[in-house]
């Protein structure tokens, strides 16, 4: 039995093989909702001196929703856009490896002490970025890391829109 912690880590260290197992594990999608939460809660404790109490509710709310937005997108980009012949994904399996890709969110708690908030937002984006490529690698069976990377940018430029327009509607 994988623990979330364990799978968290797993995920974290980029390996393909955790993302396979969520991917194939339909009972999953539970930890996956954690672990968006867990990441947001993190960053939000990271901004909690800029954003307050009300902002790191407010975050979860939007992480959870661009969360769902995102894979929705990449389901999306990944499966009429950018197919593969072997590509044989639901919405589910992206749900669930997407999520776990944002197990390195969980640094930017450190973001709490000043001195650590710029860079590790960078890292902990930059990494995040890495592991949702791997994710979408594994979820749509791709055999091109390249095709998961352009799947990712643009599901990322649509995630970015997201997030803007729910933060602007929460200031």
């Amino acid at each position: 039995m994988n623990t979330l912690t364990d799978r968290m880590i797993r995920a974290a260290k980029l390996d393909a093989n955790l993302y396979e197992e969520v991917e194939a594990d339909s009972g999953a999608l539970g930890q996956a909702v954690l672990v968006v939460i867990l990441s947001s809660l993190a960053g939000g404790i990271g901004t909690i001196s800029v954003v307050g109490f009300k902002g790191v509710i407010s975050g979860i709310i939007i992480a959870l929703i661009a969360w769902f937005a995102w894979a929705v997108v990449t389901y999306f980009i990944g499966t009429k856009i950018l197919p593969q012949p072997q590509t044989n994904a639901d919405l589910g399996q992206l749900l669930r490896t997407i999520g776990f890709s944002s197990s390195p969110g969980i640094i930017r708690v450190l973001g709490i002490m000043p001195f650590l908030y710029n860079i590790t937002n960078i890292v902990a984006s930059l990494w995040m970025l890495a592991a949702m490529v791997i994710a979408v690698r594994q979820a749509l069976d791709y055999d091109s890391t390249w095709r998961a990377v352009a799947v990712c940018l643009l599901g990322w430029v649509i995630y970015l829109v997201i997030v803007l327009i729910f933060t602007s509607l929460y200031r």
